[in-house]
């Protein structure tokens, strides 16, 4: 099937949108990523945590988890309106699948952490790490997709 977005600026501008969504989900989740591990770092040193440091990790990976689930939701729209083409017959959307996941089951420990019901802190460092590197293959396999 021939890509429409070929022919049309529109189409060709509206498909840079999910890649364009997912590298500031990205980098937004490597924030995040980065001032946890600061927290754990200084957990496992028995020094102060920074004053504010939980919120302002709440702040940014919160955000990340839902923008993680909605340019999950775009590609596959993307793929199939935009540019004609099977959303999962592609190395990216099994990479991009399995970095949501992981994203997913982050948030789900973080949000156990937040509300006090068990301890699963390095469990939860280990998925944000794993979903960042996921998300990261998933950025580099879907550059052959791009228009």
């Amino acid at each position: 099937m021939r890509d429409p977005s070929s022919d049309d600026a529109l189409l060709r501008a509206l498909a840079y949108v999910h890649p364009i969504w997912m590298v500031a989900t990205l980098t937004l989740a490597g924030a995040a990523l980065r001032s946890g591990l600061r927290m754990r770092n200084a957990r496992r040193r028995n020094a102060r945590r920074e004053r504010g440091a939980l919120q302002r990790h709440l702040r940014l990976a919160k955000p990340a988890v839902v923008m993680a689930l909605v340019g999950f939701a775009a590609g596959p729209l993307s793929m199939f309106w935009l540019r004609g083409r099977d959303p999962f017959g592609t190395a990216h959307a099994v990479a991009g699948s399995a970095a949501l996941l992981l994203f997913v089951a982050t948030g789900i420990l973080g949000r156990r952490l937040e509300r006090g019901r068990g301890r699963p802190l390095d469990a939860h460092a280990l998925l944000a790490t794993l979903a960042l590197l996921a998300g990261a293959v998933a950025a580099i396999s879907g550059f052959v997709l791009l228009p």
